[in-house]
């Protein structure tokens, strides 16, 4: 299973066109789009279910992202995205879990997954799992592998050492971070490959074991 190239255009074209006015003309185009999106998660969801069962009561309207942007709070009051969205959570999109994450946007696609700025009481824990389970974090994120596919982790930390802990702690590099998320690029032509479903399982697969610890933390 792969993107279709004619959903690709569609991007595209919303980007160059961000108004209710063009999309009311083209919603017939969105529909197609959103359904290619929607059937590529679809297949993707049993390959992740092989490895994760805490995904198996997951359907595609608990992991698929509305295209509709919410403009209360922002700046840009462009009505839509410019990207297609999935987060495989156990529990569904809205829960604190560290899940896997897919955008779908032409030239800025990507996989990623963890923890996106937990709230404070997950932060915590966290945390608290890194500091008492250092060297089997560390044997995740510095696994060749891993490191091979996702890089480091999110670029997302204090600048100052969080309440607690002392700045001498071996694992202070992390401690200080406030989100704990891995991202691997994607480019265009391998959205359009047939293997491109199960090449993203394969990712994902790399993926779960930090995941896994991440979300010890909170069971």
């Amino acid at each position: 299973m792969m993107i279709t190239k004619r959903t690709l255009d569609f991007l595209k074209a919303i980007k160059k066109n961000n108004n209710r006015e063009w999309f009311e003309v083209n919603r017939s185009k969105y529909e197609d789009a959103k359904a290619d999106f929607e059937k590529f998660v679809e297949s993707l969801l049993p390959l992740l279910v092989k490895e994760n069962s805490k995904l198996k009561d997951l359907k595609v309207k608990d992991c698929v992202f509305r295209i509709y942007r919410d403009v209360r709070f922002s700046k840009n009051k462009a009505p839509y995205k410019t990207n297609f969205g999935a987060y495989f959570v156990e529990g569904g999109k809205k829960s604190s879990k560290a899940g896997y994450y897919i955008q779908i946007e032409p030239g800025n696609s990507f996989l990623a997954g963890g923890c996106w700025m937990p709230e404070a009481p997950v932060l915590k824990a966290i945390r608290q799992e890194i500091d008492y389970n250092l060297k089997d974090f560390e044997k995740i994120v510095k696994g060749k592998t891993f490191k091979n596919r996702f890089g480091e982790l999110s670029d997302s930390r204090l600048k100052t050492t969080p309440k607690g802990y002392d700045a001498e702690n071996p694992a202070i590099d992390y401690l200080r971070q406030t989100s704990f998320t891995v991202t691997a690029a994607i480019n265009d032509k391998d959205l359009v490959v047939p293997t491109f479903t199960k090449d993203a399982a394969k990712a994902y697969k790399e993926m779960l074991p930090f995941l896994q610890f991440l979300n010890v933390a909170q069971d």
